[in-house]
């Protein structure tokens, strides 16, 4: 990414999956890189941490250990540094957790966003990205899903969080003139990649000669994009983030679930066992990212197939300890 001139940005879930390949684009990209994370224990902290270890060894990156809910951190935070913009990744993140917590992930989702957004407006943070779902859409009927597509029909609390994060953003748009875009980002994977996800889990688990969780039929299909093409889209937001905008961030090529296995097995060289169960609440039937916006806007070119996206993590799962 080239810009004019070095930016001082802050990073929300930096020692996440895609928050710190975030971060790391942007410190290449010759940014200063200020991180924050709770290092919540929903999955092991240690695996954060090694997200982190390459991270730590830049000039460019400053790690605060903090709750996004926080204010006091939050506003010490923006005191300390001359930050220009805030790419907000933290969030409690999952769809069937979130139907045994919804407390949890409002407070979290929704508190801590306001927070955010409050503490940027107070200390004149203009630029602000908020990393939204492809769950807004819940079952949509039409597909591909548009931006311009109604998303009032949310079927688990975290793609309620998220909409309704999408709207506390445009809110503070609307009062203060925030240069805000929101980013839904649809079913993200590479090296990383949060263990309790499907390729993640499926890798391990076929690896190991276990069976796999199969919810429905294998018909389920979602529209799998892979992280260096996620952070090409970030970068390029940030970039071009002038008033409100949302933007559809997938691959624009929905795979069946049934498929995506087969694929997994192509990796690894290995047959999956298959334990077929009952659809999941909360799990849609399908995501399908239309990116035309994207594209026009912010010159978004997915380019890893999903096949050569399976490859590169399979070399990576391989290298790291057990999950």
């Amino acid at each position: 990414m080239k810009q004019a001139k070095p930016m001082s940005i802050w990073v929300t879930g930096a020692a996440g999956f895609i928050g710190s390949h975030v971060c790391e684009r942007l410190i290449a990209a010759g940014h200063k890189v200020i991180g924050l994370d709770n290092l919540d224990p929903f999955y092991d902290p240690a695996i954060k941490k090694r997200n982190l270890s390459a991270l730590l060894k830049s000039g460019r990156f400053r790690f605060v250990e903090g709750d996004i809910r926080d204010s006091a951190c939050v506003e010490n935070m923006a005191r300390s540094d001359d930050i220009e913009c805030v790419v907000h990744l933290a969030a409690k993140a999952g769809v069937r957790p979130s139907i045994a917590d919804p407390a949890g992930y409002a407070d979290v989702n929704l508190r801590g966003t306001a927070v955010l957004l409050e503490t940027a407006r107070q200390y004149g943070i203009q630029k602000f990205l908020f990393a939204s779902s492809s769950s807004v859409y819940g079952n949509n009927p039409k597909i591909p899903f548009s931006e311009a597509d109604p998303v009032d029909d949310p079927i688990s609390p975290y793609a309620a969080t998220k909409k309704a994060g999408e709207l506390l953003c445009y809110t503070y748009h609307h009062l203060y003139r925030m240069d805000i875009s929101c980013l839904r980002f649809f079913t993200v994977y590479g090296p990383r990649q949060r263990p309790d996800l499907a390729i993640h889990k499926f890798a391990r688990l076929i690896e190991a000669g276990r069976p796999i969780p199969v919810f429905g039929d294998g018909s389920m299909e979602r529209d799998f994009t892979y992280i260096d093409d996620i952070t090409n889209a970030v970068t390029a937001a940030l970039r071009q983030c002038r008033g409100y905008a949302i933007y559809n961030l997938g691959h624009s090529s929905p795979v069946r679930l049934d498929e995506l296995i087969g694929e997994i097995e192509a990796a690894l060289g290995k047959p999956a066992l298959r334990d077929y169960q009952p659809m999941q609440p909360g799990d849609v039937q399908r995501t399908y990212a239309d990116i035309s916006r994207a594209e026009r806007d912010l010159g978004y070119r997915p380019k890893t197939p999903l096949r050569e996206g399976l490859k590169q993590f399979v070399e990576w799962m391989r290298r790291q300890p057990e999950a």
